[in-house]
């Protein structure tokens, strides 16, 4: 195996052991069961699809295990990997360099090294960044002690982490109007909010997706430090196994402050000093009081509110980790930090391809499709990123995958079904768009996004079984003018108008 300079060498590497880069990783191998595969990851365990259905052309459901590498090198025994975070990428040599000093030839490479969470402040002990298994972790053995935290972020996995907590007041921070608005609008918000503020919880409905087993990493004794390497981002079922339960007795009390974002954080110290004045948890709708107790750490809202918490749970977004790959390597990166890749998702530096939540699609979309960085969208862009990097190899020309034609996904907030297809929030519609609504309380939320007289989008929440209806609505741009509020109507069955 190893050439003038001690240097391995394949004919493709993959960098990251999450979706994309398994999927990508698997894809080749499947390709070219005589080539060595390298797959390069600084985890040991990797993340593996498991239970893939197709549920419609275009959405998918599967869920995600995490398993040991060896048993990926069971299954595809031309698969190599390599555990070892890159130390640097020498792109016009071909070559990789790994942080245990071993260097790898390719002639093919494709980058899978996925995001980090954003943190509203970096190195601060009270401030938790969740996006991993490992994270969810710490942060569940720091809840156990906690009578209030302060929630910052309004995207799935604050959603999901506020609806999961239970005896401990939870201050929401949101820079939005309303919840949820990766996902929702106000009204898909205001549908959910009832879920929030019950006292009682339904047995949940049984969970398809991912059951996180992590056995074997409390045992070996993490490595201290451990817990900043990055793992893979969590999917909508993290919070399965875990028992998010603070200390207090009551189930559920949460406060949102909407329009607002951390203008700065004070640890107690410093609080004293400023003489500053905080705010009890507000009861109904009044302000809270001003609050005797003293807490660890402060939050100051920019809204001019300060509370005190136990910790702050930063779930704002990630950033797509470039930084190894920077270095001596001239790559075209996007506007939200991403390696910009085309329609072949190449990047812009010769024979090195990106795919996942690393990578920014700086191709030309279709109209009623756009990133963001999912699961569902690592697995398809690895799996077409090996695709790619198949027919260059061999010299073949290769259509864009069929995925990319409409954005869709589907996932479980608060116990429903939701879906949200194509430009469900009107993205870049402007004003010149319709929304039509369909609403039964406690049971179902379909929305449409219209423009002229065509479905441009729509969000599903409840077992609507509309999904493949509209996705081919949306798909064929069929004029619906003519059935006007009809669309919407429960009493006609729109499947029969449009098979």
């Amino acid at each position: 195996m190893a050439g003038a300079g001690g240097a391995a060498r394949g004919r493709f590497a993959v960098v990251g052991g999450g979706i994309a880069g398994v999927t990508c990783a698997e894809q080749l191998a499947a390709e070219f069961p005589s080539e060595d595969i390298f797959l390069v990851t600084a985890s040991p365990v990797i993340k593996a699809v498991t239970n893939f259905k197709q549920v419609s052309k275009i959405l998918e459901e599967f869920d995600v295990e995490e398993q040991p590498s060896s048993l990926l090198e069971k299954r595809y025994p031309n698969i190599r990997v390599i555990q070892s975070g890159v130390k640097q990428l020498k792109s016009d040599e071909h070559k990789i360099y790994t942080e245990d000093g071993k260097e790898y030839s390719y002639e093919k490479l494709c980058l899978c090294a996925g995001a980090k969470p954003k943190l509203i402040v970096e190195g601060n002990p009270y401030v938790l960044g969740i996006r991993d298994t490992d994270s969810a972790q710490a942060f569940q053995k720091n809840l156990a002690q906690a009578e209030r935290i302060v929630v910052v972020g309004n995207g799935g996995i604050a959603l999901e982490l506020v609806y999961e907590i239970q005896g401990c007041e939870v201050i929401w921070a949101i820079k939005d109007k309303a919840i949820g608005n990766t996902f929702f609008d106000a009204g898909a918000a205001e549908f959910l909010l009832p879920k929030l503020t019950a006292e009682s919880r339904e047995t949940p409905i049984e969970c398809k997706r991912t059951k996180y087993t992590l056995e074997g990493s409390e045992e070996k004794g993490r490595p201290t430090g451990a817990s900043d390497k990055l793992g893979s981002a969590l999917g909508p079922d993290w919070h399965e196994g875990l028992h998010l339960k603070g200390t207090k007795e009551f189930s559920h009390k949460v406060h949102i402050e909407i329009l607002c974002e951390v203008k700065k954080i004070y640890l107690q110290q410093e609080f004293i000093q400023l003489q500053l004045t905080s705010l009890t948890f507000p009861k109904g709708e009044k302000n809270g009081e001003a609050d005797e107790v003293l807490w660890p750490v402060y939050v100051e809202l920019t809204n001019g509110k300060i509370y005190g918490c136990n910790f702050i749970v930063s779930a704002t977004g990630v950033v797509p980790n470039v930084e190894p790959f920077l270095d001596g390597n001239n790559f075209a990166v996007g506007e939200d930090g991403g390696l910009k890749v085309d329609k072949h998702m190449h990047t812009s530096l010769p024979d090195v391809y990106a795919a996942g939540d690393i990578c920014t699609a700086a191709w030309e979309p279709s109209p009623v499709w756009h990133q963001m960085r999912l699961w569902t969208q690592a697995r398809q862009m690895g799996w077409y990123a090996a695709k790619c990097m198949a027919a260059d190899a061999s010299g073949q020309s290769i259509d864009m995958d069929f995925s990319f034609e409409l954005f869709a996904h589907i996932t479980k907030f608060f116990n429903y079904k939701v879906v949200v297809l194509g430009k469900y929030n009107a993205q870049g519609l402007g004003s010149d768009h319709e929304l039509m609504l369909r609403c039964t309380k406690g049971h179902e939320y379909v929305k449409v996004v219209m423009h002229n007289g065509r479905m441009m989008g729509a969000v599903l929440i409840g077992e609507t079984d509309l999904e493949e209806t509209f996705e081919n609505l949306i798909l064929n741009q069929m004029d619906l003018s003519a059935y006007g509020e009809d669309l919407l109507n429960p009493d006609i069955d729109i499947e029969d108008y449009f098979d």
